[in-house]
């Protein structure tokens, strides 16, 4: 499904995919970026929650382009990558699609490995491989990939080592991306959200009262900023959506 056009003669201002765009801190990411002018490709595994998001998003004004799948799919991330190049250009990739693991979550000494692949092939695989699928038109727009990351990335959690050496992993891909292509124009930074309200991080705690943390929305002003600065002023970064203030990379 392709909603109302937002299209002008010279074509749309912004290209952008968000992964897991559903619910959650997607879909209030994929909100955000929900203007006219904007061609807005947003993908998830559950056909029901991504309809209704992506109405939520033409209501706000987007060209809304959603694709159901399962990003561990080369097959899936092909049709990204083919709904992208009928558009030439990439102006922006968020990689917010995560897996959590099992839940109540397990040390990492009883993670099961197949779960322990499921994760990393979630958290860290899929985000290089959709990178990889899109460079060309990433290239072309001087584009930004934006890694969503955690702070279990950097400091051991008990039963987070799972999803946090994932997203680790995922961090040092960023870096690194960001120095080799920074010659073509693309950028590429990290982005640690905070804890927030949300039905991955209930699964992390269940049965517990989560109620105390703030809604996805919180980050909006970070995303505003960000969005809003240049990308290689950018790359190489690692953020944090609720700090009280953002720093641009020297």
């Amino acid at each position: 499904m392709t909603t109302r056009s937002s299209r002008s003669k010279d074509g749309p201002r912004r290209v952008v995919v968000v992964t897991g765009a559903s619910r959650g801190l997607g879909r209030a990411i994929a909100g955000h970026l929900a203007i006219p002018g904007t061609v807005l490709m947003v993908t998830a595994r559950h056909r029901a929650g991504l309809a209704a998001a992506a109405h939520q998003f033409e209501n706000l004004g987007a060209e809304v382009v959603p694709i159901v799948g399962d990003l561990r799919e080369a097959p899936h991330r092909n049709r990204i990558a083919a709904a992208v190049a009928k558009w030439g250009r990439l102006d922006l990739l968020v990689n917010n699609a995560s897996e959590l693991g099992p839940s109540p979550l397990p040390a990492l000494a009883q993670l099961p490995l197949p779960a322990f692949r499921d994760i990393l092939e979630v958290n860290l695989v899929a985000p290089l491989a959709l990178l990889q699928a899109t460079r060309p038109w990433l290239a072309k727009a001087r584009g930004l990939v934006v890694n969503i990351t955690s702070d279990a990335a950097v400091s051991a959690y008990p039963g987070w080592g799972g999803y946090g050496a994932s997203k680790a992993a995922l961090e040092l891909v960023s870096t690194t991306l960001a120095k080799e292509l920074r010659a073509e124009g693309i950028a590429v930074l990290s982005v640690d959200p905070g804890d927030l309200r949300t039905k991955m991080h209930q699964a992390a705690f269940p049965g517990e009262d989560i109620s105390d943390r703030p809604l996805p929305e919180v980050t909006v002003p970070f995303w505003a900023w960000l969005f809003s600065q240049k990308p290689v002023r950018v790359s190489g970064g690692r953020f944090r959506a609720q700090a009280e203030e953002w720093e641009l990379v020297a």
